[in-house]
């Protein structure tokens, strides 16, 4: 396998259905050994608390160290797991946050509303998009802003899933490098950052 481009472990932790095969997770997992997925047990009708659970042990195994790179209900799991745990990690990357509020959730998941807004205790990076159906820019962010996490509007690329064709997504991956502390060449799209 490829070395990784940062040094921590990396925890992927995949929304609501898990990510498929095309999804970026998919394929940075496939691609860097210390790139592990956290897998839950159930991905379509989800419990806060077992997902909650899941993740704790995966950091406990991982170590402070670690970096989390969350999509979709991911990204409320880690800021509903921040609020819960005493564990250290080093920060996390957080990818289209769905509005666990709004009308357009998809139904399901169980206690992850309302919306977590503690400020999260790492540094963090929201990653949002123009046209995402399951969270409104402005919505995105108002949680950057609570949760303490610099914003990178990506433009009009959906929910940053599958369907968005980013492939290997090389902005993800600068921004995860910038959150590892390692060296983070400026990608073009990061004329959208609002708060780097």
């Amino acid at each position: 396998m490829e070395r990784p481009p940062v040094s921590s472990p990396v925890l992927l932790l995949p929304g609501l259905w898990d990510s498929g095969p095309t999804h970026w997770q998919s394929l940075w997992e496939a691609r860097f050994a210390t790139f592990v997925r956290v897998r839950q047990r159930d991905w379509v009708t989800p419990r806060a608390g077992n997902w909650i659970e899941v993740l704790d042990l995966a950091v406990e195994r991982a170590g402070p160290e670690a970096l989390l790179v969350a999509h979709s209900l991911g990204c409320t799991l880690v800021a509903r797991w921040a609020g819960e745990t005493r564990r250290r990690i080093r920060g996390a990357l957080l990818v289209a946050p769905s509005d666990v509020e709004a009308p357009s959730y998809p139904p399901g998941p169980q206690g992850f509303a309302p919306m977590p807004t503690a400020r999260l205790p790492f540094r963090s990076i929201v990653v949002a998009s123009e046209d995402d159906p399951y969270v409104a820019l402005d919505r995105a962010r108002a949680f950057a802003a609570a949760w303490g996490s610099d914003l990178v509007n990506a433009g009009r690329l959906g929910h940053l899933n599958s369907a968005s064709g980013l492939g290997m997504w090389p902005l993800g991956m600068a921004l995860l490098q910038r959150l590892g502390g390692g060296p983070a060449p400026e990608p073009a799209d990061a004329r959208y950052a609002e708060g780097t």
